[in-house]
């Protein structure tokens, strides 16, 4: 283990196996308020994808199927933490939902919303004619499926028990809108870590991502040392996901560069096929 504060995170997480392991991180958040890895800001490599990446993802605004009626995208960020991210995709005009299980999480979410109101330069409108969209941390939202134009996934898959992979890629799969308008964006992480080591946060490898989003709700191989095994034989389910695009970002968190200060992570994004 690496720190005090990783093993406190894995030996809490112990005591919670199978469908409890949400209660472990409920824990987590009352006790520390805080995962380790939590920097309190949005990953600068998300920030560079909506402003670099619009040819791929379009902006905040859309325009309905009858091209008459404009409307704000609805983003999603699966356990959003204090809702840095849900923050800054607001910045950009989205109508950005954060989901969080633990009430302690939620006024994490909170505490970083009234700092930001109070610090406008945290969270500034990137576009005065989009203008804010709104921001909500809902435990139950009250929409349907497939009605989020954006999802983001950057801290949520490599937290999850891995017997919960399938379940998370079928899950993306019930909320993401149709291609062209639905995507998911991934930031890969930790790919740098050995896979075969304890968790959270996992190791995982850009094939595990593309094995799971091609067969949601299915398992998939693994090789010795805990990662993805592609399969060429292997078709991709039909309701899989297609990866549209991936890249290396300038940009990162400190803890997605390698001990020589190389960016490890990875963007991919995905959409309905």
């Amino acid at each position: 283990m690496s720190n005090p504060a990783q093993q406190f995170v894995h030996n809490t997480l112990a005591k919670y196996p199978g469908e409890e392991y949400i209660d472990g991180w409920a824990e987590i958040w009352t006790t520390n308020n805080s995962p380790p890895w939590d920097k309190e800001s949005p990953n600068p490599a998300l920030e560079d994808t909506l402003t670099q990446q619009r040819a791929t993802i379009g902006g905040a605004i859309a325009t309905d199927e009858e091209g008459k009626k404009k409307y704000r995208k609805k983003a999603l960020v699966p356990g959003c933490g204090r809702g840095v991210d849900v923050l800054l995709l607001a910045s950009f005009g989205y109508d950005a939902y954060g989901l969080e299980y633990n009430g302690a999480a939620i006024e994490a979410c909170r505490q970083e919303n009234l700092k930001s109101t109070n610090n406008g330069d945290k969270y500034p409108v990137r576009d005065v004619e989009v203008g804010r969209g709104e921001d909500d941390w809902l435990k139950e939202l009250g929409l349907g499926l497939n009605c989020f134009d954006l999802v983001y996934d950057y801290t949520f898959f490599c937290a999850l028990s891995p017997s919960m992979r399938p379940d998370w890629a079928l899950r993306h799969t019930q909320l993401l809108a149709p291609s062209p308008r639905g995507n998911l964006i991934c930031l890969e992480y930790p790919r740098h870590k050995d896979p075969s080591l304890p968790g959270p946060p996992f190791g995982l490898s850009s094939e595990a991502y593309m094995e799971h989003l091609s067969h949601p709700g299915e398992q998939i191989s693994y090789d010795a040392q805990g990662r993805g095994r592609m399969d060429p034989l292997r078709e991709p389910s039909e309701r899989g996901l297609e990866r549209v695009a991936y890249w290396k970002p300038a940009r990162t968190h400190e803890v997605g560069k390698n001990s020589n200060g190389e960016v490890q992570d990875r963007v991919s994004i995905w959409r309905q096929r």
